[in-house]
């Protein structure tokens, strides 16, 4: 089966079909049911969900990604330059593992937190442009502000809910409704 005919084609989706499928041939599943799978599976809510394209760009909702290597997966997957809106509470995060994908992907960071202190420290002298705001519907609205055609806004918080949201899915839409209202 080539990859082209995954229903999902990000780098860890891949690698978790290939997984599914190694584990679903040692248990002898079909090999046309394996693919009928992989071809229509559906991403979850919350984890890399394209929200809506508005002036030729994308805005991602990926508030499932409440940890650095969630949030690592979500930059990855990333094809066009990227508005990244992070934040939530710091469990002694360590961002640096991100730091190749920042440079090579990332133009502006919205920091989404009370304490931004450690990604304004790591990120600071990496992108463009670099805000602090508290609210979820201010940090769309700066997005949209800051982005260009072609573009993608990915909300990948790296960080369990602070005080945004009660939990990740309350937080992802919340920020869906405020993509909706621009």
């Amino acid at each position: 089966m080539s990859i082209s005919s995954f229903a999902l084609q990000t780098n860890f989706n891949v690698k978790n079909a290939m997984a599914s499928s190694t584990l679903s041939d040692l248990m002898r599943v079909r090999k046309e049911t394996i693919r009928n799978c992989l071809s229509d599976f559906e991403n979850e809510e919350h984890r890399l969900e394209k929200v809506l394209t508005i002036n030729g760009s994308q805005y991602v909702n990926d508030s499932k990604a409440s940890n650095v290597n969630a949030t690592f997966y979500a930059l990855d997957s990333m094809e066009n330059t990227t508005i990244w809106i992070v934040g939530g509470v710091d469990a002694e995060n360590d961002y640096d593992m991100l730091l190749p994908l920042v440079n090579e992907k990332v133009n502006a960071i919205i920091c989404l937190s009370n304490n931004n202190d450690k990604l304004i420290e790591t990120f600071g002298n990496v992108v463009d442009f670099m805000i602090e705001t508290t609210s979820i519907q201010d940090a769309v609205k700066i997005a949209y502000k800051l982005c260009r055609e072609g573009e993608t806004v990915l909300f990948s918080p790296a960080g369990a809910c602070e005080n945004t949201a009660e939990n990740y899915e309350e937080r992802g839409k919340k920020f869906k409704e405020a993509v909706r209202q621009l």
